[in-house]
């Protein structure tokens, strides 16, 4: 009578929800481990959006120290990569507001040289010029472009790290869509 199995437990979700709750009862070791956990995605998360190693570097770093003053205030509601996102997110706005270095991209991809292969040169050409205009793209598009192609998460996880509504997000993608056809 409509009995129904309970969802299967994701290991990995639950480890890192151990990991939490040691951590915000003082465990230096489990904290250990979560930024080691994390730190890629913070380190990728960050250099996708400012497109600089040295300020991705920079940011990755902050995150890291700001998350052992805040992770008493994660509650659970989401899931931990997705609070470690917004809160890499508000860094990199934090910066770009700060006007830290703003425009430069120079190491941000890898340096076409006239040695590459022609079909690579080229292609590698379009995606710095794709990304650099990504970036230029107002707050909101530019968040959501990077989240749904840049880190291929689903409408719906990037709209649970922006906070804002799945519509919404289809909304911000395509109106960058129709951004990026006039600038490029």
């Amino acid at each position: 009578m409509g009995l129904t199995a309970a969802a299967p437990i994701d290991p990995a979700n639950a480890m890192t929800r151990a990991l939490v709750v040691r951590a915000q009862n003082g465990d230096a070791e489990a904290f250990g481990e979560l930024i080691e956990d994390h730190y890629d995605l913070i380190y990728r998360t960050a250099w996708k959006w400012c497109g600089n190693r040295s300020d991705a570097e920079d940011i990755a770093q902050d995150v890291c120290v700001k998350l052992g003053s805040v992770i008493a205030s994660f509650d659970g509601r989401s899931a931990f990569s997705s609070w470690v996102y917004r809160i890499t997110l508000n860094a990199v706005r934090d910066m770009q507001r700060a006007g830290k270095r703003r425009g430069k991209y120079a190491d941000a991809y890898a340096e076409v040289t006239p040695e590459d292969q022609p079909a690579e040169q080229e292609e590698a050409a379009t995606s710095r010029q794709l990304w650099a205009a990504v970036r230029e793209l107002p707050e909101k598009q530019r968040d959501a472009v990077l989240l749904v192609y840049a880190e291929e998460l689903s409408h719906a996880a990037a709209a649970e790290i922006m906070g804002i509504k799945e519509a919404t997000v289809s909304f911000h993608v395509h109106e960058a869509r129709k951004t990026l056809r006039g600038l490029l």
